[in-house]
């Protein structure tokens, strides 16, 4: 029989531990909120405004010299191949693996990146505000390079990444429409719009539906599909967003064993690096490239089903631990364990969608601080090439 001692000793216990029960339960009840929107306002509207005013952008205005195609057909170099000094003609080109020679054929690429920037901004401030000349003038963009048959870029990417006296184009050129991901989440906020034509919303997702067929029976896109690192994820993260827009189920069923049994079970080390990256002339900018891609992808691909913020594939690895490999780096880039980038090192890091995204999906406010601290809008044009998310209101509720 317990004393009246004992008894009180024994209910002050069970007390203690239900208030400390009480307040974990608080503590994991606690969710991380950002209102990207609000957060991101003042810069949307800025960018958005200066959209209204922007010429309609076609890579038909722009022939590129040594395109084997039409004007319709996109063309670009390959960013690591220069001029041979010892020869009179410079061919064919020699790699410099990091650095990006700046006289090479860049008018289609920033033709392309130029229209997404100002699509995906109008789309944000229509999203924001409601205003519907945001959504008349995006969608004027988005026939002009989508859709009239004069200036429409053809839904292929045979001709990219081209390097004179070899080839006219690569398998890793494909990764060159990384750029053009943001345009089926900023369609949807369009969608939303009465004045955004339902043909042309048809239209465009013929158009992606075409790439993402292109995608998966050219050997361009089926060799870039196969490769062993940061472009086999762009490439996934391509075919993942445009079967999301146009709902092709497989596709997407497709990138989720890639996901799975491909970057997280081979490209990732059990600590959380991409080895492959990490071995690179530019191992930062690579790593934040790659981690940006993994972390948009499982984004994408997740499912209530199939929450790919959860798995762990082989020794633990994850995209939540791949988050926290990087994440001190980019609060202190001087911890840095590799060797400085050979270019652009200054550069970075920028405002990474991976720690927005991340930090939502796993309540953690560090990463989100963080992202609101690092600059946004970078202006080193290497930096920017690497970074195909410049709205992340698009992507978040």
């Amino acid at each position: 029989m317990k004393t009246l001692h004992q008894f009180t000793s024994v209910l002050l216990f069970t007390l203690s531990g239900l208030v400390a029960c009480n307040a974990q339960s608080t503590t994991v009840a606690s969710k991380v909120e950002i209102n990207v929107g609000e957060h991101d306002r003042a810069r949307i509207l800025k960018q958005a405004d200066a959209a209204l005013s922007q010429k309609s952008l076609t890579i038909t205005s722009d022939v590129a010299k040594y395109s084997p195609g039409t004007p319709n057909d996109f063309y670009s170099n390959g960013d690591y191949w220069w001029p041979d000094p010892s020869k009179p003609d410079g061919l064919p080109y020699m790699n410099r693996d990091g650095q990006t020679n700046p006289d090479n054929f860049v008018a289609h690429r920033m033709a392309m990146r130029n229209t997404k920037d100002a699509v995906a901004a109008l789309a944000a401030a229509y999203k924001v505000t409601g205003d519907d000349k945001y959504a008349v003038k995006a969608a004027e963009l988005l026939k002009v390079f989508f859709v009239d048959a004069k200036t429409r870029m053809n839904p292929h990417l045979a001709f990219t990444q081209a390097i004179p006296g070899r080839h006219t184009g690569s398998k890793t050129g494909v990764i060159d429409g990384l750029h053009l991901v943001e345009i089926p989440v900023a369609i949807k906020a369009l969608e939303k719009s009465k004045t955004f034509d339902p043909e042309l919303a048809k239209s465009l997702r013929t158009w992606f539906s075409e790439l993402n067929t292109w995608m998966f029976t050219h050997k361009h896109g089926i060799e870039e599909g196969l490769t062993k690192n940061n472009h086999s994820v762009a490439y996934f993260l391509q075919v993942a967003v445009f079967a999301d827009f146009v709902g092709d189920k497989e596709a997407l069923a497709k990138s989720r064993t890639k996901f799975k049994e491909v970057f997280i079970a081979d490209q990732m080390a059990p600590d959380g690096s991409f080895p492959r990256e990490t071995a690179r002339t530019k191992p930062y900018a690579y790593s934040i490239f790659q981690l940006d891609n993994m972390v948009t992808l499982c984004k994408v691909l997740s499912t209530p089903e199939d929450n790919l913020w959860n798995y762990e594939g082989p020794e633990g690895r994850s995209i939540k631990r791949a988050v926290a490999w990087l994440y001190p780096y980019l609060a202190d880039k001087s911890s840095w364990p590799k060797n400085p980038d050979v270019m652009s090192w200054d550069g970075w890091p920028s405002r990474q969608p991976a720690l927005l995204f991340a930090g939502l999906a796993y309540n953690e406010s560090k990463y989100i601080d963080l992202w609101k601290k690092l600059p946004t809008d970078p202006t080193d044009l290497e930096v920017r090439r690497n970074i195909a998310i410049t709205q992340p209101v698009l992507w978040t509720n």
